[in-house]
C-alpha cells in the first residue's frame, strides 16, 4: 500500500508542478488550494479513506514547499535525532532508541534537491568541491551534510532536534537527572560569576544542560552566544547577542570563525560570553575571554570526564598558541571555577555524573574538588540505573559567593 501511495503521490507532484504560475510567488494557501482541486478532479483517489487522502495532501504539500518526507519527521515532536546513510537508509532516535525507518523512500536526485533546498535556507551551499557542511534549520534543529565523494554510500544527512520550549533545571530535577540541592548550589554559582564548563559524549545533553543553566543568569546582564550553528535558547535576557560562525562561499565570503566572533565580542561590553562548544584552536581565545572579567561564562566540549575535560583543553589550546605547557595548565586553572560532567547512562537516561571545582595548580599539575558525583545504588533491574548525586564536598573558593552576598 505504501508504495502504490507513494506511485501516486509523485504522479500528482509532476501534474501539480505543471500547474503552477513560476511567473509569481505563489503562497502556501493558493497551493494548498491547487491541491484541493486537483484531488476533486482525480476520481482515482475515490477509493481512499478521508484520513488517507488528506495525508496525502499534507505529503504532496510538504514535498512542493517545504523538505518532502523530512518535515514529516521534522513535524514529530518525539522524534530527537534523524539519520539518512543515503537515499535508501532512514533511521531515528524516539525515546532513546533507534529504529530504522522504511516506509519512506526518495530517489536520488530528489534526495540532493530536498538537501539543496535546505541548505540554501540556512544560507550555506554544499558541492563536490565543499561536501561537508553544518547548518541549522528554522525550528532550531542543527543538520550536519557530507556529500560524495567524501561520502561513499550516498549523501549523508544527520539532523539533531532540540525541544521547542526549552528544558528547565526545575524540570530535570523532577527527571532526576540532577539532584534538588545540586540544582540549587548551581544557581548561586551562576548568579555569583562562576566561570562554568560543561563536558560530556555525544548526545549526553550538553547544549540542552547550558540552557537550563542559562536560566539562572539575571535578566540584567548583557550576554554574547558564539556557536558554531545557533542551537542555544537563552530566555528571559533582554540584552542578548546571538553570533554564529560563517563558512567561506563560492561568492568570496571569507570564512568567520568562533575565534573571530570571541575576539569581536569582546569589544562589545558583554557581561558573560557562552560559547556553544569549542573543538579547537578557539580554546586560546575563549579562555582569554574568561581571563579577562567576563565572570560567568560558559562553554561545553566533548570529554570523557572532567580530568579529561583538562588534558582536551590543554591540547586545543597548543593547537591555536605555542606556549609553555606550564603557562597553558596556569591559565586554564584560572581561567575555569566549575567543570560539571554529562553522561548518557545504559537506560538512554540523561545525568548529571560529576561537578568539580578546579581548585588550584600545583606541581605541574591542576588540581580538581569534587562538589558531586553520581554514585549508582545496584538496585536498578536490567538495564535501568538507579542511583543519586551525592554530595562529596563543599566549594572552597568562595571569594565570588561572598561578594554577591551568597552563602551556601
Amino acid at each position: 500500500m505504501k508504495h502504490t501511495v507513494s506511485i501516486v503521490k509523485e504522479k500528482l507532484e509532476q501534474r501539480l508542478l505543471k500547474k503552477l504560475d513560476y511567473s509569481k510567488d505563489s503562497s502556501d494557501d493558493e497551493v494548498k488550494e491547487l491541491i484541493d482541486n486537483l484531488f476533486l478532479q482525480e476520481e482515482s483517489l475515490r477509493v481512499y479513506t478521508v484520513e488517507q487522502r488528506q495525508e496525502l495532501k499534507q505529503h504532496i504539500f510538504h514535498a512542493l514547499r517545504r523538505l518532502d518526507f523530512l518535515q514529516t519527521l521534522l513535524e514529530d515532536e518525539s522524534i530527537t535525532e534523524i539519520m539518512i546513510n543515503g537515499p535508501g537508509s532512514l533511521f531515528v532516535e524516539k525515546e532513546g532508541r533507534i529504529k530504522q525507518l522504511t516506509e519512506y523512500s526518495v530517489s536520488g536526485e530528489k534526495f540532493l534537491h530536498i538537501i539543496q533546498k535546505m541548505v540554501s535556507d540556512c544560507n550555506r551551499s554544499v558541492n563536490e568541491a565543499s561536501p561537508i557542511v553544518d547548518a541549522r534549520l528554522k525550528d532550531g534543529s542543527r543538520v550536519n551534510v557530507v556529500l560524495a565523494p567524501v561520502a561513499i554510500n550516498g549523501p549523508i544527512v544527520t539532523i539533531r532536534r532540540f525541544p521547542q520550549n526549552a528544558i528547565t533545571m526545575e524540570q530535570m530535577a523532577a527527571w532526576n537527572s540532577i539532584s534538588r540541592e545540586a540544582a540549587e548550589e548551581l544557581k548561586l554559582l551562576v548568579r555569583a560569576g562562576y566561570n562554568i564548563f560543561i563536558s560530556g559524549g555525544t548526545g549526553s545533553g550538553k547544549t540542552t544542560f547550558l540552557n537550563a543553566l542559562s536560566g539562572f543568569i539575571p535578566s540584567e546582564e548583557r550576554i554574547i552566544t558564539i556557536e558554531d550553528s545557533a542551537e542555544l535558547q537563552l530566555q528571559g535576557i533582554p540584552n542578548l547577542v546571538r553570533m554564529e560562525t560563517r563558512n567561506e562561499n563560492v561568492e568570496g565570503c571569507k570564512a568567520i570563525s568562533i575565534r573571530d566572533l570571541i575576539r569581536a565580542s569582546l569589544r562589545m561590553r558583554p557581561d558573560r560570553i557562552i560559547v556553544g562548544e569549542v573543538r579547537g584552536e578557539e580554546a586560546v581565545d575563549m579562555m582569554t575571554a574568561f581571563n579577562t572579567g567576563h565572570d560567568g561564562s560558559m562553554s561545553t566540549g566533548h570529554a570523557n570526564s572532567a580530568s579529561d575535560m583538562l588534558i582536551r583543553l590543554q591540547t586545543m589550546i597548543l593547537m591555536g598558541m605555542d606556549l609553555p605547557m606550564e603557562a597553558i595548565k596556569q591559565q586554564i586553572a584560572s581561567a575555569i571555577d566549575i567543570i560539571i560532567h554529562l553522561g548518557r547512562m545504559r537506560d538512554k537516561s540523561r545525568k548529571v555524573l560529576e561537578i568539580v571545582e578546579v581548585d588550584e595548580y600545583v606541581n605541574g599539575e591542576i588540581r580538581l574538588h569534587t562538589l558531586y558525583r553520581f554514585e549508582e545504588d545496584g538496585k536498578g533491574k536490567g538495564e535501568k540505573v538507579i542511583g543519586r548525586l551525592e554530595k562529596k564536598g563543599v566549594i572552597k573558593h568562595d571569594a565570588k559567593l561572598k561578594a554577591a552576598g551568597f552563602a551556601l
